[in-house]
């Protein structure tokens, strides 16, 4: 299976707002970069939906180590909480409906395609792809 490097973020201007996403996606020493926007969404649409870009790039299973800022996206994996979520219909532990559930299974689906190591960066620090994606999220959001 071919190793594949992905970062990504989300950004939104209020929120909900007008958003932006961006991912790099790093392979055999290539780099391809990819972002979007909506008019109106919100921060946490606008990072699920980075990762989920950056994945349906791929054009057959690969290992992939996924660099995100954001603990929602990496700790739905990490700490199980999708696996919970499908097992109680789509309800969280408060039995509230799950948030954005059809962008959550679009982005599962593709961890069944794909092997997805997500890994939690610091947003705004010193990561220069971390950085970069933010960069081309805000643009995205200025270009709406």
């Amino acid at each position: 299976m071919e190793k594949v490097i992905i970062y990504t973020d989300g950004a939104c201007s209020g929120n909900p707002g007008p958003g932006g996403w961006g991912a790099i996606l790093m392979y055999k020493g290539n780099r391809k970069e990819i972002s979007g926007g909506k008019k109106d969404t919100t921060n946490n649409i606008m990072e699920i939906t980075a990762v989920i870009e950056g994945l349906k790039l791929l054009k057959y299973p690969c290992e992939v180590d996924l660099y995100s800022d954001s603990a929602y996206v990496v700790n739905c994996f990490n700490q199980g909480w999708i696996y919970n979520w499908q097992k109680n219909n789509w309800k969280t532990a408060n039995k509230e409906p799950v948030k954005n559930k059809e962008l959550w299974e679009e982005l599962y689906a593709l961890t069944k395609i794909h092997k997805v190591n997500f890994i939690k960066v610091k947003g705004h620090s010193n990561n220069e792809y971390n950085n970069r994606c933010d960069e081309m999220a805000r643009q995205a959001i200025k270009e709406l």
